[in-house]
């Protein structure tokens, strides 16, 4: 069997069964592992599956890019927003990530002047500037044009001048076995540096996210405060990871 026609045999196992197992398909198609697993890597390299141990996943709906992620889960992004929220005590300095459910954040923050608000997003930071009083600081950088956030050496030396009492950080996988991640190197990188200035950091896990892996790791779970997930969420994933991390409903 030729490359490409094993690539189109790989696309269809992971659109039938929602997963690749390498050592399988080698079996089924009398090919060595090796072929297989240089097959599943170019084809996670294009874009098309996430390279996983022993095989490959889907790519995540939330890895999208940030245009076409707006009108993904929103009724669940805003019910996670809204518990989010609760977490903020008055007078806290605060970092929200970038993504559409903080952004939904920002509509329902405190209103007084004493919250601090840090954010690699300009879409966060016009964004609480338009919907509260709060101080808004910005860490700068190159902008990402996939995400929309700043990142790269400029946003690490930032990063690292920063101190803040909660971060509400956005992935775009949560598993309880592979932990959380996300689609893009530099967001990895930069996230778990912002994590490492905060005294707490929880993660917004809204439905689409939840059993989830993207391509690049961000945290373990041990290293987060708790989970964010939409109370109306009964996907049993979540009570995996009620077992690692304490989930906030």
């Amino acid at each position: 069997m030729l490359g490409a026609q094993r690539k189109d045999h790989l696309r269809e196992i992971l659109r039938r069964d929602g997963r690749v197992v390498a050592k399988d398909v080698a079996l089924d198609l009398g090919v060595s592992e090796d072929s297989i697993r240089r097959d599943l890597r170019e084809l996670s390299d294009a874009g098309e599956m996430v390279r996983v141990y022993g095989g490959a996943l889907p790519v995540p709906p939330a890895d999208r890019p940030v245009d076409q992620r707006t009108s993904l889960a929103t009724d669940s992004k805003e019910r996670v927003a809204r518990r989010a929220v609760e977490l903020i005590a008055p007078g806290s300095t605060i970092v929200l990530d970038a993504g559409t459910t903080t952004l939904a954040m920002t509509r329902m923050l405190p209103h007084g002047a004493d919250l601090t608000v840090i954010t690699p997003s300009p879409a966060i930071a016009l964004a609480v500037a338009e919907h509260s009083a709060a101080r808004v600081v910005m860490i700068g950088g190159e902008l990402a044009r996939f995400s929309m956030v700043a990142s790269g050496p400029l946003a690490m030396e930032a990063v690292q001048h920063l101190a803040a009492d909660l971060f509400f950080l956005g992935v775009t996988g949560i598993d309880p076995v592979r932990g959380l991640t996300t689609g893009h190197l530099d967001d990895a990188v930069t996230k778990r540096a912002i994590a490492a200035r905060c005294a707490r950091t929880f993660v917004l896990g809204s439905e689409e996210k939840i059993g989830v892996t993207s391509h690049f790791p961000v945290l373990d779970l041990d290293a987060v405060a708790g989970i964010v997930v939409d109370p109306r969420d009964a996907d049993p994933v979540i009570d995996e990871l009620a077992q690692r991390v304490p989930v906030l409903r």
